[in-house]
């Protein structure tokens, strides 16, 4: 039996497309989510601020993704629709991440077996519960497989090196500002620069807010907590009132410097 020109077996198809799609959202950066004491924390290098690659879904969802932003923000979209038509049709606390990652499952999983290029995106849905034990981690990558993950999980990048070296440094019921410390220690390769806090996109799903449990982290908090964190760390360090490193603070009369790094194209976010 002779085979047509140009003949590729189901097999081969569906590597072809994996290949595509890994190797585009391993062009982006890492994004980290880890739980801590209070809730779940995003980080995110992020130098771009129009485009954002943490949201919010609902009143205990936050959405985390890496790859093309257009892809991406479509499932975003998707996810805020249901979550308002099942909010509204039933009762707000029907509306879970489990429900939303099995929709964003099934739509990743049609789109990579039924169309001729796979989105080049993974995907984080996390829901924080009334107590640590309640908090829900779901990673979903690009063909909807889904991985419930325990604690932590990081995506994009060099994301096998940036997960382990996260679960070396992570423990359960850390504090904010150590959670802060261990994601960008995570995030930033040994013997590398970590990534300006102005560069930074930080939110975290606190369960002692009322109704809406999402917040984004500004860079002055973000500049206190890691400066709590080198004051934990190093007593001494915190007693003279020196600077943590990498929190961008500035010694008296040097030039005012603006942050540096690539523009987020959407490309390989």
């Amino acid at each position: 039996m002779t085979m047509p020109f140009g003949y590729a077996s189901p097999e081969q198809i569906m590597r072809d497309k994996a290949d595509y799609a890994r190797k585009g959202i391993a062009r982006g950066r890492s994004v980290v989510v880890l739980q801590y004491e209070h809730g779940i924390l995003f980080v995110a290098p992020n130098p771009s601020r129009a485009l954002h690659k943490i949201s919010e879904i609902y009143d205990r969802i936050g959405f985390a993704a890496v790859g093309r932003y257009n892809e991406f923000e479509a499932l975003r979209l998707g996810g805020i629709r249901y979550a308002d038509v099942n909010g509204y049709t039933y009762d707000r606390s029907d509306v879970t991440a489990r429900g939303l990652a099995n929709l964003y499952a099934q739509s990743l999983g049609q789109i990579f077996t039924e169309s001729i290029k796979s989105m080049e995106v993974e995907v984080v849905v996390a829901e924080v519960g009334d107590t640590p034990d309640g908090d829900a981690i779901y990673r979903l990558t690009f063909d909807g497989s889904v991985f419930d993950e325990h604690g932590l999980a990081a995506m994009g990048g060099q994301a096998e090196a940036v997960s382990t070296r996260l679960k070396e440094r992570y423990r359960d019921g850390m504090g904010l500002a150590e959670a802060l410390e261990t994601a960008l220690a995570a995030l930033t390769e040994p013997g590398g620069e970590r990534p300006p806090v102005g560069q930074l996109e930080v939110a975290v799903l606190d369960r002692n807010r009322p109704h809406r449990k999402f917040l984004r982290l500004p860079a002055p908090r973000l500049e206190r907590l890691l400066a709590e964190a080198a004051a934990k760390s190093d007593p001494a360090a915190g007693a003279t009132g020196q600077p943590a490193p990498g929190t961008g603070a500035q010694a008296p009369g040097d030039p005012a410097t603006g942050p540096e790094g690539d523009i987020d194209t959407g490309s390989g976010a």
